[in-house]
C-alpha cells in the first residue's frame, strides 16, 4: 500500500484524477525553484518526482509526470524558469522524459512495501541515478541524431557531458533524495501515530 492509498481510502476515478493534477502542479510549483546553471539549471523538481512517486505509487506516478510533461508540451510555463514545450527540443529533454522512469521506480519501491528511511533513500538514490541515463543519451546521442548541435550544450564528449550535466548535480541528488526518504517514512510515521 502506498502513503496516498493509506491517506486517502477512496481511490474513485474523480479522486485520483485530482491527485494527478494537484501532483503535476507539485512538480511544476518545485520546478520553478531553482539555482541557475548552464546548460541545465538545478531545480526541486526532481525532489517532487521523488516524492510523487513514493507516494503515490508506480502507475499513479508515472502518469502523474506524464500530465506534467503534457501540460508543458501544450505550452504553459511548468518546466524550470518557466519553461514550456520549447524544452524538449533542448539539453534538459531527456531529463524531462526520463522523469517518467523516475517516478515509475520509485512508486513500484512503494508499491511493494519499502518504507523505511534508509531503504527508501536507496530507491531514492538509484532512481535518480537512472534519471542521467535518457538525460545524457539525449544530451549526447539524440539530439545528435535529430540534426541539433549538441557542442554548444556542452555536449560533446562524455568528459564534457561529466563536467556539465553529472558531477554538478550529484551531491544535490542524493540530499534530495534523503530528503524524499525523510518526507515519506515521516508522512508513514505521522499516519501511525494518528491510529493508534
Amino acid at each position: 500500500m502506498t502513503l496516498s492509498k493509506a491517506l486517502v481510502p477512496s481511490q474513485s476515478l474523480p479522486v485520483r484524477a485530482l491527485m494527478v493534477v494537484a501532483g503535476s502542479a507539485f512538480i511544476a510549483l518545485a520546478a520553478q525553484i531553482s539555482v541557475p546553471m548552464i546548460p541545465v539549471p538545478m531545480t526541486l523538481q526532481t525532489l517532487a518526482v521523488l516524492l510523487v512517486g513514493l507516494a503515490f505509487g508506480a502507475r499513479m506516478g508515472a502518469l502523474t509526470v506524464v500530465a506534467y510533461l503534457a501540460e508543458g508540451a501544450m505550452g504553459l510555463p511548468v518546466f524550470a524558469n518557466g519553461g514550456n514545450g520549447l524544452a524538449f527540443a533542448g539539453p534538459t529533454a531527456g531529463f524531462l522524459l526520463g522523469f517518467v522512469g523516475m517516478a515509475w521506480i520509485a512508486g513500484f519501491a512503494a508499491d511493494r512495501g519499502v518504507k523505511g528511511v534508509v531503504a527508501t533513500a536507496l530507491v531514492a538514490m538509484a532512481a535518480s541515478a537512472l534519471l542521467y541515463v535518457p538525460g545524457v543519451a539525449w544530451a549526447m546521442v539524440l539530439a545528435d541524431l535529430v540534426g541539433l548541435d549538441t557542442a554548444k550544450w556542452g555536449a560533446d564528449s562524455f568528459a564534457s557531458v561529466w563536467t556539465w550535466y553529472m558531477a554538478p548535480f550529484l551531491l544535490g541528488d542524493a540530499v534530495k533524495a534523503v530528503i524524499a526518504a525523510l518526507v515519506v517514512s515521516g508522512g508513514w510515521a505521522a499516519l501511525k501515530s494518528r491510529r493508534a
